[in-house]
């Protein structure tokens, strides 16, 4: 893929870029590894004090970014606003909080006296160079939910963005820099796909994190393992929404669709499969379909827009084909299900829900990557938890109920790494974000975000 601005709403490459070479990757990879040896030694107050000065600057560009964002890969304008003020309180929330985050701990007394120490403590230490690999669908927020942890612990970064979001890359490049950051502690690399591992092999890259495909996390885990680097991976998802008979189904339909149609759909934590269990089926359906057909798809600089294009003409075609897929082979479409007649430039596609699917079909198994809901009919409890898992995602989940008994059911059972009663899917810098199975592994946010790319360094003390 080119490394270039190609505005999905209209099909129209805007800019292009060139890659670096092999000796301005050379003199970034240095840059990053100088800028660590001092980095790594500074105060919390310090590197808080940095990051808090690139919130306020990224605040006051919020307006100028946001339709940055959406002129690369579409996402609705008030989408993208939103997504640049979530960064800003995630800034914010690591800088005020990783000092405590990665306080010294203190085993029991008895566990420091039976290693026959006088004391005892784990110490985190920043592991340094990290590569971070990340995806178009959230341009700033994938990489700010890293760089921001990864920062306050003493790491320094580098960027490799998806090769359609370059202007908001070398945004953010910018943006640490004017905040104050030193030259390497944040660098973007503008390089193809092929160069990846040519950097994760390099011996001064410690660890990787990648948000994206599991096509992608693939190759990048199996570098970095061959190379014995730690690995943070955030992949796909195909996440349920389940609708029990206690659940107000009112509420469950409308966040179904806001849930569904999320970033233009393209969202791995998307509610994607919707399994509603029978005494509630008709009702929840018949408010599903009203509230999709009711969605505004257009302009995305529009205020009023709450579905744009999809990224890229492929990304359209690829949905098109899982949806084709399982109308031939047996599947009814409740709504949509083709682009939209009015427009005849960009990548469009009508917000659509599929019922009767089966396991013939490929969008059973596959993530669908825009606006497409599959619903599905379940007799019981049982039943919602078996479809729930059947899947080789396990990112997040939603759950609709007011039974206690449900709730306990799927706490213990279902096989996610979120799972959200009564509400839909969201990340939020103090709550732990990640998944299971083919969806990755580690986490991002928290405390345990900030801890993956990080020494976890025992130290124990006994008499001179």
């Amino acid at each position: 893929m080119a490394i270039a601005t190609v505005d999905p709403t209209t099909g129209e490459t805007l800019r292009t870029f060139e890659a670096l070479g092999p000796q301005e990757i050379e003199s970034r990879l240095a840059a990053a590894a100088a800028a660590f040896g001092r980095h790594r030694l500074t105060s919390f107050a310090d590197r808080g004090a940095l990051l808090e000065r690139a919130a306020e600057l990224l605040e006051a560009d919020e307006d100028a970014i946001a339709r940055t964002m959406t002129t690369e890969m579409g996402k609705p304008v008030v989408a993208a606003r939103a997504e640049a003020a979530k960064c800003v309180k995630t800034m914010r929330w690591y800088a005020q909080h990783a000092e405590e985050l990665l306080a010294d701990e203190i085993p029991a007394d008895e566990d420091v006296r039976d290693s026959g120490a006088v004391r005892a403590a784990v110490h985190y230490r920043p592991l340094g160079v990290i590569l971070a690999v990340m995806p178009w669908n959230f341009p700033l927020w994938q990489v700010v939910r890293f760089a921001a942890p990864a920062l306050m612990a003493g790491n320094t970064c580098l960027l490799k963005h998806a090769s359609n979001v370059p202007q908001t890359a070398l945004y953010l490049q910018e943006l640490f820099l004017r905040a104050g950051y030193p030259d390497g502690c944040f660098q973007t690399l503008l390089i193809g796909s092929g160069a990846v591992e040519d950097v994760l092999r390099d011996r001064r890259v410690a660890a990787a994190t990648l948000t994206g495909s599991e096509p992608a996390g693939r190759a990048v885990a199996s570098v970095a393992g061959d190379e014995i680097k730690k690995t943070v991976l955030e992949l796909g998802g195909s996440d349920p929404f389940v609708v029990m008979p206690s659940a107000n189904v009112a509420r469950a339909a409308t966040t179904a669709v806001t849930a569904r149609v999320q970033n233009n759909g393209q969202s791995c934590i998307a509610a994607k499969r919707f399994l509603v269990h029978a005494d509630v089926y008709e009702e929840f359906e018949e408010r599903f379909v009203v509230g999709m057909r009711a969605l505004t798809v257009g302009d995305p600089m529009e205020e009023n827009t709450d579905v744009g294009p999809l990224s890229s003409e492929q990304g359209r075609t690829d949905l098109e084909e899982l949806v084709d897929d399982a109308v031939r082979r047996g599947a009814s479409t409740l709504c949509g299900g083709q682009r939209p007649k009015d427009r005849d430039r960009g990548w469009f596609y009508e917000p659509t829900i599929l019922a009767g699917i089966t396991e013939a079909m490929r969008i059973h198994r596959e993530e669908a990557f825009g606006p497409v809901a599959t619903l599905y009919r379940v007799e019981s409890l049982d039943e919602a938890v078996e479809l729930a898992n059947d899947t080789s995602f396990g990112l997040s989940s939603n759950v609709w109920t007011d039974d206690d008994a449900d709730v306990r059911r799927f706490v213990r059972d279902l096989e996610a790494g979120g799972i959200f009663f009564n509400g839909m899917t969201a990340s939020h810098p103090g709550l732990p974000f990640g998944g299971v199975k083919r969806s990755g592994y580690g986490r991002e946010l928290a405390g345990h975000g900030i801890r993956e790319f990080c020494n976890a360094t025992t130290l124990s003390y006994r008499d001179a």
